[in-house]
């Protein structure tokens, strides 16, 4: 931009050094370019190297978990102990207690069909799930595609929830209960739900709920 950068020259201030105080010269006078590198720009280098590593990071465990739905290529170059191994791996992050949201061998058998079944066509991970949506008769694939496809895999939600928050608790309005402040919170964020949403039936089951049932003799 041909535009050259003027950076202000603090005044420096000579303090008077005690007789026991190092005289060693090591706080040296720094041109204003030096500070600004030291004091701004290494900081945001720093602050943008970790958060491209927490993403990373993130982003390598989604692949651990999601990455043989991702296409039917993908799909169709794993191998029967490959698949068996993915299959295990979701099955896992999945699972609660003695419970979880899909059978692991049938799982692995839905997906060995699907592997057979599917065209010859590269398909993305929402055509796969048209097709399984269509055949009917694979319930654990269709768990599994639904919720690879509603996993967030960005931290928007996070951004848009601290956008919020400084809007809902100002300093005029910063005494507010944890309760309270989620739930402006929720109201906010949703608000296009929200305005599909009834108020006056909302407003009836929560006087139902809070009546006072009181029996007089």
């Amino acid at each position: 931009m041909e535009v050259e950068p003027t950076l202000p020259a603090k005044r420096r201030v000579i303090r008077k050094k005690h007789f026991d105080e190092n005289t060693q010269e090591d706080e040296l006078c720094q041109s204003p370019e030096e500070l600004f590198r030291l004091e701004y720009f290494l900081v945001v280098v720093d602050m943008a190297i970790t958060s491209l590593q927490s993403r990373f990071e993130q982003l390598k465990i989604f692949e651990n978990l999601f990455g043989f739905l991702f296409d039917s290529d993908k799909l169709k170059s794993l191998a029967e102990n490959e698949l068996r191994e993915c299959c295990v791996t979701f099955h896992s992050a999945f699972s609660y207690s003695d419970s979880s949201d899909v059978d692991l061998n049938d799982l692995y058998s839905e997906l060995k069909v699907l592997q057979s079944t599917l065209p010859d066509k590269l398909m993305s991970a929402t055509e796969i799930l048209e097709f399984v949506i269509s055949a009917d008769c694979y319930p654990n694939a269709l768990i599994a595609y639904r919720i690879f496809l509603t996993v967030p895999v960005t931290v928007a939600s996070a951004e848009r929830s601290f956008s919020k928050l400084k809007l809902i608790k100002t300093y005029l309005r910063s005494s507010m209960s944890q309760e309270r402040l989620n739930g402006l919170a929720i109201i906010s964020i949703e608000k296009e739900l929200l305005e599909h949403i009834d108020s006056n039936i909302i407003i009836n089951d929560f006087a139902s709920r809070k009546a006072r049932r009181a029996h007089f003799l």
